[in-house]
Order: C-alpha cells, then structure tokens, then sequence
C-alpha cells in the first residue's frame, strides 16, 4: 500500500496528517512567521505569569493566615511545568507544537481562575491546586523556544530559540507594574484586590491560546517533520517520536546528555540562589523597593541579553557558551556568596547570574536539538523541561533549609557545586572532539 506524505493514514489511529509541502522558496517567509506568532504569545504569556507571580506570595499568606506557607505558593507554580512537561510533549509528538501550546496556555487560564475562586472562598489547598495549573503558562513559554528551533537552520537556531527568550523580557517587566490595576479592577466584585491579577492573567492566557490556535499555521514541527521525513506518519516514524524513543535518544547521545545537565544545572543554580536573595537582603536592611530593584536587575540579565547568547553559542560553538555559563553562574554566586551587607555586590551578582542562567538556557536548548535525531527533538526536549523543572523545585525547597541552617553563603557555594557536572562533561566533551 502506497501513502502520500502527510496525508493521513488509516492504519495508525490517533496521528492527524501532516501539512502540505513546504517548498525551499516559502520556507523563509514561514520562518518569520513562525518567529512574529511565537515572541507575540511569549510577551503575552510572560505578562501573563509576571502579573500573577508579583503577587502569588502576598495572596498565599493573605489566605493560608501565616507568612510560613508563602513558600508553597513558588514551589505549586513550578510544580505546574514539571507535572506538564511530559504530556506536553508526548502531545506535540504526536500534534504538533499548535496542539502543546493551546493546551498550555488553556491550562494556565483555568489555573488562574482556581487561584481566584481560592482566593473568593478562603481556600488554600484549593488556592494551591489552582497555583499548580497556572504553572502551566509557563510550560507553553518555555515550550515555544524549542517551536522557534523546528525550522530554523542549524546555523541560527540558537539565535532563534534566544530571540523568543527574549521576547519573555517585555512581559516579565510590564507584569508586575499592572498588578496594582489590576487588583483595583475587581474592587466591588468580592474578589480580594490580590487576586485581581490572576482574573486578567486568565484573560492574558486565553489570547495566547487564541493567537497560537488561528496563526500559528502551518505547524512548524510537523511542517519540519515533513520536510524530513519520507513518511512521517508510517509506523517506524511514530514508533520513533515516542516519549521512550526520546529518552533513548537522550542516554545514547553525549552531547544530549551534556545540554540536559547544563539546562537542569543552570537553572537550578538560578533558582536556589535568587529565590533567597530578599531573605538575604531583608536580614541587612534592604526594603522592599531596593530588593524589587535587584530583582529586575536579575531579570534583565536572565532575558535581556539572550540575543547575545544566541549569537555566541551560533558563532562560538554550544560548548564554548556553556563554558561560558559556567564561568558567570560560578562568578555571580562568588560575588552575592561573600557580599555580606553591600547591597551593590548581591545585585551585581543577580544581575551575572541571571547573564549565566540566560548562556545555558540558550546553548543547552540548541545543543540538545542538534543532537538528536528530527522525529525525537520534541519527547527529548519535553524530558528536558521535566528534569529542569523538577530539579529547581526541589532546588528552592532546599535552598530555605540551607539559609536557615547554615546561610546565603553557603548556599551560594552548594548552588556552585552545582557547575562541576556541566564543566566535567563540557570539559570530556572538548577533548573527546580535539
């Protein structure tokens, strides 16, 4: 039995058809396409998490009645993508990036109005569940660095992924400055003022999902799957792009095993470290505006400056960059680590470590979709997710544990502990190619 390349086929149930030929002329218009859809949903989707995270804290003592249980509301906001990171990509494997990215973005609204409904009734376990279903927004804007990777050439395709990373920047700093109109929104409508953010980050997701529903076409994954593959839905195709196929993808690759360590790494680095900066700040005297200060500091350096490493990790080499994101995470937890009362030091240091965190991101993500074949990139970059995720959750829940008990300092020295990994493999990976 013969079968046309992207039509669908009768024998595998569940597997939609492909879209029609791409030819090498309309490829760089799609490109562009593709790009603009993808950086308009991550300004929308980074307002959208930015309102909401401003104030999840504040919402969670307000309801919970105790300032011990704020903690919980980070740690169900990263429990969200963690929990999602596998379906998500066994969806998109099997759907495209079109189908992940509304889904997300769908759960991410639906979270948020838990979040107020929680908020309305004086529930925290309900408060929680709906924190971990906001998560999900961020699960869609992590996803869609790897959608701007489909089809950009191997030459660009860390500046492709960077550039909707950087994106990220102009939702993530207009976010927390429409919190307060946002909360004044809701007054008279017996919603608590700090849950008025979650109302319009509801409203924010349902966009996303809108925008990547209607224009986000033909779907970048499969539209590359079809220029890759003879028969994309043939059963030997479908078999390859499981989430297991992904897995093994990842164990028999080097160099994937090296971005999934520099991705979990970095980020887990970042996260235990800036998650205790305003508890560091607070015990020398910082209020809260100064800290609000360091934090954007921080945010600039994690977003801002992607397109920079997008372009060094295309130019350079992955491994050059993730030599180099080693380099500033180890120097940034050495400048907060011992900056004691200087208020300057730790900001300088956020502000590096967040540049580190944005160089392992960008080269780690364009090293592990170089290094794995074309039908397997979205499982292994789904396990990349869930491993990233997972590891800083576990990161910031202990990250109060190591202040408490022994403080910033040390924290900073475990978080930099966290380097040799990456550095071992970079460092194998160098001379294995010399």
């Amino acid at each position: 039995m013969t079968h046309t390349p992207g039509a669908p086929d009768a024998t595998l149930p569940g597997h939609i058809p492909g879209p029609a030929p791409v030819t090498a002329a309309e490829l760089p218009a799609l490109r562009r396409r593709v790009q603009a859809v993808l950086i308009a949903t991550q300004i929308l989707g980074g307002l959208g998490i930015a309102i909401g995270v401003a104030l999840a804290a504040v919402l969670a003592t307000e309801v919970g009645g105790t300032e011990a249980l704020a903690g919980l509301a980070s740690t169900a906001t990263v429990a969200g993508p963690a929990l999602l990171a596998m379906p998500l990509a066994a969806l998109m494997a099997s759907r495209g990036r079109r189908a992940g990215l509304v889904l997300a973005y769908l759960l991410g609204a639906v979270g948020a109005g838990v979040v107020v409904l929680g908020a309305v009734v004086g529930s925290f376990a309900l408060l929680l569940v709906g924190l971990v279903g906001f998560g999900a927004g961020s699960s869609a804007n992590l996803a869609a660095r790897f959608a701007a990777a489909d089809l950009a050439e191997p030459d660009h395709r860390a500046r492709a992924i960077s550039t909707v990373v950087w994106a990220t920047t102009i939702g993530a700093v207009l976010g927390p400055n429409v919190a307060a109109p946002a909360g004044r929104s809701v007054a008279g409508l017996g919603v608590p003022a700090t849950a008025g953010p979650f109302v319009w980050a509801a409203g924010v997701f349902v966009v996303s999902a809108a925008v990547v529903a209607l224009l986000l076409r033909p779907d970048p994954l499969l539209t590359a799957r079809a220029l890759t593959d003879a028969d994309p839905d043939g059963k030997e195709a479908v078999e390859s792009r499981s989430l297991r196929a992904g897995m093994r993808a990842v164990r028999e690759s080097p160099r994937a095993r090296l971005a999934l360590v520099t991705v979990a790494g970095s980020h887990t680095a970042m996260v235990s470290i800036m998650s205790m900066t305003p508890v560091a700040l607070t015990h020398h005297g910082a209020d809260i505006k100064l800290i609000g200060l360091v934090i954007s500091g921080h945010i600039a350096g994690m977003y801002a400056f992607s397109p920079l490493m997008g372009r060094l990790s295309d130019r350079l080499g992955r491994l050059s960059v993730i030599g180099l994101a080693v380099g500033l995470i180890g120097a940034a937890a050495l400048v907060a680590g011992t900056a004691g009362a200087s208020h300057g030091r730790v900001a300088l240091g956020l502000f590096v470590l967040g540049l580190g965190w944005s160089a392992g991101l960008v080269s780690g993500s364009a090293l592990l979709t170089d290094s794995v074949p074309q039908a397997a990139r979205a499982a292994a970059q789904g396990l990349s997710d869930f491993v990233m995720n997972t590891a800083a959750g576990v990161g910031g829940l202990a990250a109060g544990l190591i202040v408490s008990q022994a403080g910033y300092g040390p924290l900073n020295a475990i978080a930099a502990c966290l380097l040799l990994p990456m550095a071992a493999l970079a460092l194998r990976s160098v001379l294995k190619k010399a």
